[in-house]
């Protein structure tokens, strides 16, 4: 039973708009700082429920106090993004991280048969990860690794993907709308999606719009998130004195 004068621990789930550039880990530094100042606390956990490419916009669930205990929950989702990606060339990031290593001849700007090939990726796949991910290789991260020019040495991973439309309005571009499990790597599908086509494909855009039934229409961005902390600690503080009198 709780003692009259024992504060119950306050906790708070914020959607997050990430901008283009700040890492997931930066947006849950910034939300800590603004958490600590708020709660007057000098420590109090704050999470995020899945990582978003520093290229990548859209949803970032972070967890704020006993919220936490919910991640691992969270990061089980579904996802959703759209985004584009562009035919003839590759990089070795599969995105815009690094530049152009191959150029390859376009496909016909057929769109009947280039969703024919994207919708052989829909169900069940094993995917390879890119040597430009935070997957760990003998507790190195691989990208620290493929930025010095090493060899990375990735298992496949099994994964889900339940939609993958293209769209080839812009062509030699492609814009997209995808539904897929977690650890799923949007810049590997769009990889491979181009090397079926036989024409070589890089990331060019990523943004998500959708985690489980959390959606990007409801996001804060970061300024706002910090009002809506503040004002849903006040309310967990009114609260909680209410039921100490």
């Amino acid at each position: 039973m709780e003692k009259p004068d024992q504060q119950t621990a306050f906790g708070h789930t914020l959607l997050i708009d990430k901008p283009i550039e700040w890492t997931s880990f930066d947006v849950v530094n910034k939300l800590r700082y603004a958490a600590k100042r708020i709660t007057g606390r000098k420590r109090i956990k704050v999470g995020h429920a899945g990582t978003l490419d520093p290229l990548a916009t859209g949803l970032v669930l972070v967890c704020v106090g006993k919220d936490t205990k919910t991640i691992h929950g969270l990061m089980g989702l579904s996802k959703q993004y759209t985004g584009t990606m562009r035919l003839g060339a590759t990089t070795p990031s599969y995105d815009l991280e690094t530049a152009e290593d191959g150029s390859f001849p376009l496909p016909e700007n057929d769109p009947a048969a280039i969703q024919s090939i994207a919708s052989t990726f829909v169900g069940d796949i094993d995917q390879m990860p890119p040597a430009f991910s935070a997957k760990k290789v003998d507790g190195i991260k691989a990208y620290k690794l493929a930025r010095k020019g090493k060899e990375v040495n990735l298992k496949a991973a099994r994964i889900h993907i339940e939609r993958f439309d293209v769209n080839c309005d812009l062509f030699p571009d492609l814009s997209f709308v995808l539904d897929c499990s977690k650890g799923t790597y949007v810049r590997s599908l769009a990889h491979d999606l181009g090397k079926a086509l036989g024409s070589g494909a890089h990331l060019t855009s990523l943004r998500r719009t959708q985690i489980g039934d959390f959606s990007i229409g409801e996001a804060h961005t970061i300024e706002s998130a910090m009002t809506a902390l503040e004002e849903a600690f006040t309310l967990h503080e009114h609260s909680d004195s209410e039921k100490r009198i």
